[in-house]
């Protein structure tokens, strides 16, 4: 059996620091040759109390239900550019379930997303809009989105971490597989059980991933 010559890497013109898995591709002869397969690294990161402010009631953290209330963090775009200065994907996953429990309509939530593709360098956004009564598998903490963007992304999710400030962002990434930084704001609600690492603040979680990833390159 015959086997097919591969050229380099740097004359695929593949981007720099992807990783790549060789692997056999049978043809209608069942002649074998090598197919590269990217494979990416990815932070995903909640929205609401991320990278845009969450309306706080009784202690409480909830999605802004109007356009003229969705206010980007004006640090956001510096904190997301050194991540991609490190080729990390950048993916939101968001829970909406304002919309499922009838709320508010999902062009609103929508057009707050076109903004914040419009500001930040995202690469996607997750979106579970179903209310918390119906259990979707892609509502967090089930891990639905995640899975659903690292199949069509083709992540490594043991290479990946979550950044969020809630303890159904932390659940939702353990079960992915995921390395979980929690942001912590003194929320008067459940709190997650034993993320990787806790922080005070999205620069800090940014700062966590780009220092965890680098020992993770030496080890």
């Amino acid at each position: 059996m015959s086997v097919d010559v591969v050229p380099p890497v740097q004359e695929l013109g593949f981007l720099k620091r992807r990783h790549f898995v060789l692997h056999p591709v049978f043809g209608d002869h069942s002649q074998s040759f090598f197919s590269m397969t990217p494979i990416q690294r990815a932070v995903f990161l909640d929205r609401d109390g991320i990278l845009n402010a969450s309306e706080i009631r009784e202690g409480r953290p909830y999605a802004p239900r109007r356009v003229e209330d969705f206010h980007i963090y004006p640090d956001a775009r510096a904190a997301l550019e050194r991540l991609k200065n490190e080729d990390f994907l950048l993916i939101v996953a968001t829970n909406q379930p304002d919309v499922g429990n009838g709320f508010i309509k999902k062009h609103v939530v929508q057009e707050m997303h076109r903004r914040l593709k419009d500001s930040l360098p995202i690469d996607d956004i997750e979106v579970c809009y179903s209310a918390q009564s119906e259990n979707s598998p892609r509502r967090k903490p089930a891990p639905g989105m995640l899975l659903d963007a690292a199949s069509r992304w083709q992540i490594d999710l043991s290479q990946s971490y979550i950044i969020g400030d809630r303890w159904s962002d932390m659940e939702a990434g353990r079960r992915a597989g995921c390395l979980t930084i929690w942001i912590d704001y003194g929320y008067t609600e459940k709190m997650p059980e034993c993320p990787d690492f806790c922080t005070r603040s999205f620069a800090e979680a940014v700062e966590c991933v780009l220092t965890h990833s680098v020992s993770r390159k030496n080890s």
